[in-house]
């Protein structure tokens, strides 16, 4: 059982309400505050807000695996056929996708929650003194980093979001809309979060799973990579911000050397003695056995376990993905042509791979999760004629993990999501670099993650005899200009955290979703007929619509993203 904090689940979050009304509500089987406001008890508001980052649903992921993956070019959708789930079917298309969807309603009320939770601890934080409670600047810093989360992840799903605070009085709820901040206004009150919380929390923390200051500064410089792109009220990029980027230095300045990358890429997904490891710079934290019915499993992955084992084969990467990592014969990306031709997994020597695949996709005739005694096999897909032979890996556990619960027909797991970990961090502190014209301070930084990569072979090496992956080396086997380095960089981001959720939105940030989408799907209407009309649409489908029933119910206030 891991030594981490336990956390309350909260239950009836399907109940659609509006940002206002849970904004103002406790939640169910809680006390209020003023029951709780002494030094004995504030902790549990704390508790309470820590708890709602693992409160997520299948159909409500926090991992965001239907938005950032499915709805990129990285994963398929999967399950028993393109109505299973269906909202997430439209997304996977860029065709449909409507105000109206329960699944959107869903995941931005489970989101205010979470700020609720935090606007909730901070106002009683705020009534003790220092002398009556110690940790009381900790604590805020704490909930200021979890409220920052959790507007970040709004922010990148939906852009226009009513930005409200614990000193807002709840009776002023109402008039605040999801336009009263511009799109910078927005992102500055973010990082401000971020900001407080690097001031406030200590280098360490005693208990697994709290926030500390270098996971405040890590966020912070995601959010100022984010804001560095502007971005026209049509979502175009309009232009990179220099002073933004500056800030991704300087904040990822303070995280260097406070954390490493693990000697193995398949450390950071495997369960037990790897969790909360070197490179997890913040992780989300599930249980078992901890009192609790089943425990504090991650529900909103539990759908991509292959039907051979459990349920449902959802998440399954795809065909293009896979041609991703292929290389050349030095070892370095087929950026122009690696999409030419199929990697097949019934020929994988037949192409030389980065060894980040076989951490990254199970594919037939290979070890499930690296264990020979379970070999992933055709039988195990659901619908191959649709979705294909493929599987995730990264979320997924090895069979007998005794962090496994049977919670029929699903198989739940408690293994800890990584939310930002130190590979992340080089890689936005290289972006940055290279978007300020210092692309050779950025090449080393690009390197540790691939030389990393290289030498990720100790599990697969009985099975993975074609990797072969390369550093850049300026003048021998890449020509290291601005245009070169930005290219790479992006390339590297795609296959380091592949599956992990953050593909489509990268996309967005960069200003390129329409047109690698709509490459995307020119390629694959070939090959799988549902994309038949799948398009793109430029200055629409990078955000999410604003969902139908909290317009309805701010009569007004709110306003509809464009297109929608």
């Amino acid at each position: 059982m891991k030594k981490t904090i336990y956390m309350a689940s909260l239950l009836g979050l399907m109940l659609t309400a509006s940002c206002t009304d849970f904004l103002d509500n406790s939640p169910r089987g809680v006390l209020d505050e003023e029951q709780l406001v002494t030094p004995q008890n504030v902790d549990g508001f704390v508790t309470a807000a820590y708890s709602a980052l693992g409160n997520d649903h299948y159909d409500t992921p926090f991992s965001l695996w239907p938005y950032g993956n499915v709805r990129s070019d990285d994963a398929y959708k999967g399950g028993s056929g393109t109505n299973d789930i269906q909202d997430f079917h439209f997304f996977e298309i860029s065709n449909n996708i409507r105000p109206d969807f329960g699944e959107l309603d869903a995941l931005w009320y489970q989101h205010y929650v979470g700020i609720s939770r935090c606007n909730k601890a901070l106002k009683a934080l705020e009534q003790l003194n220092e002398s009556q409670y110690p940790l009381k600047q900790q604590r805020i810093g704490e909930m200021k980093f979890i409220r920052g989360h959790f507007y970040f992840m709004l922010k990148i799903l939906y852009r226009n979001i009513p930005y409200i605070t614990e000193d807002i009085p709840a009776e002023q709820y109402s008039s605040i809309s999801n336009t009263d901040l511009n799109n910078e206004e927005l992102w500055e009150a973010i990082a401000k979060n971020f900001e407080d919380a690097a001031a406030l929390l200590p280098e360490t923390q005693t208990q697994v799973g709290r926030a500390n200051k270098t996971a405040a500064y890590a966020y912070l410089a995601k959010v100022r990579l984010y804001q560095a792109y502007t971005q026209d009220e049509n979502y175009n990029v309009t232009g990179v911000n220099q002073q933004h980027m500056q800030q991704v230095i300087e904040a990822t300045g303070q995280v260097l050397g406070k954390a490493s990358l693990e000697p193995d890429f398949a450390n950071n997904f495997l369960p037990g003695q790897y969790e909360n490891g070197p490179e997890s710079i913040f992780s989300i934290q599930f249980s078992k056995d901890d009192g609790t019915l089943y425990g504090r499993l991650n529900y909103g992955d539990v759908l991509s376990l292959p039907q051979g084992l459990g349920c449902c084969d959802f998440h399954k990467p795809s065909q293009n993905l896979m041609n991703a990592y292929k290389t050349t014969a030095n070892g370095l990306p087929m950026f122009d042509s690696f999409n030419n031709t199929d990697l097949d997994y019934h020929a994988l020597d037949n192409n030389n791979v980065d060894p980040r695949l076989y951490h990254t996709v199970a594919l037939p005739g290979l070890p499930w999760k690296y264990d020979p005694e379970y070999t992933y096999v055709e039988a195990w897909n659901r619908s191959p004629s649709t979705y294909g032979y493929t599987a995730s890996l990264k979320e997924n556990v090895p069979v007998g993990c005794n962090c496994t619960v049977n919670i029929d027909p699903f198989y739940g797991n408690a293994k800890n999501r990584i939310q930002i970990r130190y590979a992340d961090v080089l890689l936005m502190r290289a972006e940055a670099l290279i978007e300020t014209g210092q692309q050779d301070q950025a090449l080393p930084l690009i390197n540790q993650v691939r030389n990393r990569a290289a030498n990720s072979t100790g599990l697969i090496s009985g099975y993975a005899t074609n990797t072969n992956i390369s550093p850049y080396i300026n003048g021998q086997n890449c020509t290291w200009t601005q245009d070169f380095a930005r290219q790479a960089l992006r390339w590297e981001r795609r296959l380091e955290f592949a599956m992990e959720g953050s593909r489509f939105f990268d996309l967005v940030r960069w200003g390129i979703a329409d047109e690698v989408m709509n490459t995307y799907y020119a390629g694959e209407k070939s090959k799988r007929a549902y994309y038949n009309d799948a398009y793109f649409d430029r200055n629409k489908e990078e955000y999410c619509p604003i969902p139908l029933a909290q317009i309805n119910f701010s009569q007004g206030v709110y306003h509809q993203n464009p297109g929608y």
